[in-house]
């Protein structure tokens, strides 16, 4: 940054110098007699000096150029960050859309603040040395002119660029809800396909844009008012400061050469002046684009880590399976609706321990608290005998590993899903864990093997497929935990059974806790919560809750008679 002010000083010296030279040219032209330096020798040098302005512009930009790149790359990161930082109810209240457009624009904001912040400095410079030139090469009535001239512009510039701001932001919504309903829809195709909705969906896309589309013309049309009003502001003074000079070219007080370096310097800050106005109008502009973007980072972060927290042995090749319990736990997604209503349980080191009920009962919920997505109202969720909030986020989940209903991959290779388990993973490490979750045969039976691509969101494999994937790379991941998240529910009775004996090699000698829909799936569990209304209304072994004759043993048999 020194380096890039120095350059700029010398450029504007260098380019001040430009209009000197080309008068003292004229003036040899007009005046042939007068002793001095050959016009030849000082065309050499107003080339000489336009090039070396030239030269140290150019140098300028490029010095400043990684600055500006990599602020602009720091902001992104930061954003980025923080938006993986926010809790699961602030992704899952936000269109994916909008956010990434937001941060996407904010990004280009910052790289646009400072590029034109770069670009105003020199225009103020030189509008200080012109007018310090001319008033000491002529007198003080052509520098109230100019100084008449920029303020006016200025004043001009400002006021209508700040009318302008809430059209520019009624553009940002609507590009923003056109973006957020574009990927909503995209990645929701299949359902799109299954009811016929192709041209509902184009409707309410287009009708977004065409709100941005009418935003957009306004703002178009009012930057050419604006760009109009600020050529008439120039060209009245150009006229009106042309008009002394020639009244003094006749008076006989200058000289042809000082008439044409006044009108140089004129169009020379005439050129950064209109420039200017667009500067003014960019800044301004980017400073609407990072709102959102700015919003958006100043978000609380609901679920904080604490400022000394403990250390927590993740794998379990380094230490022995955890010990999880609730407290009293209650909780609620919203204030007015509690889901939780103090569940108290323990799951033994070693141990599985199933969870049934009804949807809507909390069975998932729990699954939540525990990878502290969401904090308890009241309680505590405990792992090794420490309240999960006296962990650090990463650590606590790095010691967990979940199997889910629903598995998403990354459109990215089987081999980059499975390694995501545990990042750094060599392919001999890899292809243990698909061994172990019996997907390794199938993978390589396919003509890419394990580079071959996913797609978006997995829907190139199969629901049993993906959750081979799922199992694979959470035998990778290793976790103490493990938590299986109804991970056969959506899934054929052949391919259920396969499955179970996957996820049987996963749990062994790990603590587990299973969220379960089909019963059968968890009949050798060492303890099983039934769950209703946010409360364990039965809890036992199953061969204890079917002799108990209570709402597991009527759960048990509906789904018996179901299956027959």
């Amino acid at each position: 940054m020194a380096l890039v002010l120095v350059v700029l000083v010398a450029g504007e010296l260098a380019t001040l110098a430009v209009p000197l030279v080309y008068s003292q040219v004229v003036d040899r032209f007009v005046h042939p007699k007068t002793l001095g330096m050959a016009p030849a020798l000082l065309i050499i040098g107003y080339g000489l000096v336009r090039l070396v302005s030239g030269a140290l512009t150019n140098l300028r930009d490029s010095l400043f150029a990684p600055v500006r790149f990599m602020v602009a790359r720091q902001a992104a990161y930061r954003s980025f960050v923080h938006m993986h930082r926010l809790s699961l109810r602030f992704h899952l209240d936000r269109h994916t859309g909008g956010v990434t457009r937001a941060i996407e624009r904010g990004t280009e904001a910052v790289e646009t603040l400072l590029r034109m912040l770069m670009s105003l400095s020199p225009t103020i410079l030189q509008a200080v040395l012109v007018m310090g030139v001319i008033w000491r090469l002529f007198n003080w009535s052509y520098v109230a002119m100019i100084a008449l001239m920029i303020a006016t512009y200025i004043i001009f510039t400002v006021r209508f660029t700040s009318w302008r701001l809430g059209i520019r932001r009624r553009m940002n919504d609507t590009n923003s809800e056109a973006a957020g309903r574009a990927l909503d829809s995209l990645l929701n195709y299949e359902t799109v396909k299954y009811f016929g909705n192709e041209a509902h969906e184009a409707r309410r896309y287009d009708n977004a844009q065409a709100r941005y589309e009418k935003a957009a013309m306004q703002t178009q049309y009012s930057l050419g008012l604006l760009n109009f009003g600020q050529a008439a502001i120039i060209a009245i003074s150009l006229a009106a400061i042309m008009l002394l000079g020639g009244h003094d070219v006749e008076a006989g007080h200058i000289t042809v050469g000082a008439f044409v370096m006044v009108n140089t310097y004129l169009l020379q800050l005439y050129g950064p002046l209109n420039f200017l106005g667009s500067v003014y109008s960019a800044i301004r502009t980017a400073l609407v684009d990072l709102e959102h973007m700015l919003s958006l980072t100043e978000e609380d972060v609901e679920v904080a880590d604490p400022a000394a927290p403990l250390p927590i042995a993740t794998r379990l090749a380094d230490a022995a399976p955890a010990r999880v319990a609730f407290r009293n736990v209650h909780f609620g997604y919203r204030p007015d609706r509690e889901i939780l209503r103090g569940i108290s349980f323990d799951v033994l080191p070693g141990h599985k321990v199933a969870i049934v009920g009804s949807t809507g009962a909390g069975k998932s919920t729990i699954n939540r608290l525990l990878f502290r997505f969401y904090d308890t109202w009241s309680g505590a969720v405990l792992v090794d005998g420490h309240n999960v909030r006296d962990y650090r986020q990463a650590d606590l989940r790095a010691a967990i590993g979940v199997v889910p209903q629903d598995t998403v991959l990354f459109n990215d290779s089987i081999g980059y899903n499975i390694a995501y388990g545990r990042l750094g993973a060599s392919p001999a490490q890899v292809e243990e864990a698909a061994r172990l979750a019996q997907i390794h045969d199938f993978i390589m039976s396919l003509p890419e093997g394990y580079k071959t691509q996913v797609g978006e969101r997995g829907l190139k494999l199969s629901g049993g497929e993906k959750q081979r994937v799922a199992i694979a790379r959470t035998i990778l991941k290793d976790p103490r935990v493990l938590v299986l998240d109804e991970a056969t529910s959506a899934l054929d009775t052949h391919t259920e059974k396969e499955i179970q004996a996957a996820l049987k090699t996963v749990s062994a000698h790990r603590t587990t806790l299973v969220i379960a829909h089909r019963l059968s799936t968890i009949v050798d569990a060492d303890e099983i919560l039934v769950m209703g209304q946010g409360l364990v209304v039965e809890r036992g072994t199953h061969a204890q809750l079917l002799a108990a004759q209570g709402r597991y043993a009527a759960m048990w048999a509906a789904q018996a008679t179901g299956e027959a």
